[in-house]
């Protein structure tokens, strides 16, 4: 058994709440093998997303054992699978407050997916969103394509051809300070950057520098931005936030 971890990354989109929600995972095996999958909801929540995120990847991932890094910018799904959960279980699903717990079936399904693979088996990691991670980014990207009805390519294959090539450059998160030295590490070089690409107030732009990109967005709310790897790479994240890449 590989001294890796399966490494996982999950998102979960809802235009409205509720409203239409997509949800994606990328799973990378520690022999390279790079899986993407998604799917969408006509009427959820975006908790209710994030949690299906998260499950569909362990149901993939059922019958393969090893340890497992889950990255998730979900608060939700972080704070209720790694304390709330405990709680609800002992008072029957009800909250301190007495009440039924939100997406409860949901919390079963994962509770179960979870405890199959043994205590301590899964680490749970949180990460910031749109930030710039980009395996954060990509399952972003996954899922609101699903949410908003919109192509999505999905990838099955080895990381060296995975258009997403730096997928495990993983910051440390301030939860988890040991993530960097406990992930694996692609043998392939890096993809050198075609572009930058940034989105504030609604208008894209195109970068030829992370220096000129980061000067854009440094301090905007809701600003996103991306590194791109090619021409199809760069117009398939400006699409995936709604914008034509005529625009650029």
């Amino acid at each position: 058994m590989s001294s890796h971890p399966i490494v996982v990354f999950t998102d979960g989109a809802s235009k409205g709440n509720p409203g239409p929600g997509g949800w994606g995972a990328v799973i990378v095996r520690p022999d390279g093998h790079v899986t993407e999958i998604g799917g969408g909801s006509p009427l959820t929540t975006n908790n209710r997303m994030e949690l299906t995120g998260a499950i569909e990847a362990l149901a993939r991932l059922e019958h393969e054992p090893g340890r497992l890094s889950l990255y998730t910018d979900s608060s939700y799904v972080i704070q209720g699978i790694r304390e709330w959960i405990h709680g609800w279980k002992r008072r029957g699903w009800k909250t301190a407050s007495g009440g039924d717990v939100l997406n409860r079936d949901l919390w079963e399904d994962l509770d179960d997916l979870a405890s199959a693979r043994g205590p301590r088996a899964i680490v749970w990691h949180h990460v910031r969103g749109h930030v710039g991670i980009p395996g954060n980014e990509r399952v972003d990207r996954i899922a609101d394509a699903f949410a908003t009805h919109q192509p999505a390519e999905l990838y099955d294959g080895p990381l060296s051809a995975y258009p997403t090539s730096d997928i495990l450059d993983i910051p440390d998160a301030a939860d988890t300070p040991r993530a960097a030295a406990s992930r694996p590490r692609p043998h392939s070089p890096k993809a050198a950057a075609y572009s930058y690409v940034s989105l504030v107030d609604g208008r894209p732009m195109r970068h030829t520098s992370w220096a000129a990109c980061e000067a854009r967005v440094k301090g905007r709310a809701g600003a996103r931005f991306k590194k791109t790897t090619s021409a199809a790479d760069e117009a398939a994240i400006v699409r995936s936030w709604g914008v034509d890449p005529s625009a650029l």
